[in-house]
């Protein structure tokens, strides 16, 4: 009797230090989809989910087309973010095909290992070299950032991507703080807008804007658009705009 209970006891233990094994295998994985942020999820294919994370827009007031444009196309973005990388071609791709400008803004988020030193590095090649090699170098930001897990990451491919491209890196990027000011004011204004997912894409006219959640359907809701101001649409597509031109704007 003593050796069959000792039995029944070890079959027991055993048993429930496998239970606990899996039970914590599974929670581990779920863990591990969820951001270090808990506000703020991280961004999977911005197809799959609401504008802006289902939260409304603010201050609307700064959503208006450059002068002279009828149609803009407007974006935050971070460049650490895995949903701005999948969007990034999509946007350029239907910015070019329409002919309309594409308002860029950063917007890195702050639980983001170098997102805004990227960025920053971003309006340096803009501003100091030219803006078709600075979005070069977010396209390949984009592209690499899963070789990209830190800070010192970053300045190893940097460095690399300046002599790959024939340029020289300055000792000190952004000596006067000016490139980072720009990222900042950026910053502040998705603050204004109310930014809760990047990437955060609207379509806006001069007199109304059109959220984008579903990047995949950007260039049907660019072509609409077109269609309600007049300007040149190419080749006609089913209408998918969810607001209507006459939309009343925050006010600030």
């Amino acid at each position: 009797m003593k050796k069959t209970w000792i039995a029944w006891s070890l079959a027991i233990l055993i048993a429930a230090g496998v239970a606990a094994y899996y039970y914590n295998s599974s929670d581990r994985a779920a863990s591990d989809q969820t951001s270090v942020n808990p506000a703020q999820p991280a961004a999977p294919p911005a197809a799959k989910y609401p504008f802006n994370a289902g939260h409304p827009l603010k201050d609307t007031s700064m959503l208006k087309p450059p002068a002279g444009a009828k149609v803009a196309i407007f974006e935050f973005e971070d460049l650490e973010c895995p949903a701005c990388a999948h969007a990034f071609p999509v946007v350029h791709a239907t910015a070019t095909e329409y002919q309309v400008p594409l308002v860029r803004r950063d917007y890195p988020w702050s639980f983001h290992i170098w997102s805004f030193d990227a960025a920053v590095t971003a309006r340096y090649i803009q501003d100091k070299i030219s803006p078709q090699l600075a979005d070069d170098f977010r396209r390949d930001v984009f592209a690499n950032q899963q070789r990209i897990a830190s800070k010192d990451d970053l300045v190893t491919y940097t460095r690399a991507w300046f002599k790959s491209h024939g340029k020289t890196l300055p000792f000190v990027m952004d000596a006067n703080g000016a490139c980072r000011n720009e990222v900042e004011s950026d910053r502040a204004l998705g603050d204004r807008l109310g930014v809760a997912s990047t990437p955060c894409i609207i379509v806006v006219t001069q007199t109304g804007f059109v959220p984008v959640a579903d990047i995949g359907q950007l260039g049907r809701i660019v072509h609409d658009a077109l269609a309600q101001t007049g300007g040149p649409t190419g080749s006609p597509a089913t209408s998918l705009l969810t607001v209507p031109a006459d939309t009343p704007r925050a006010q600030s």
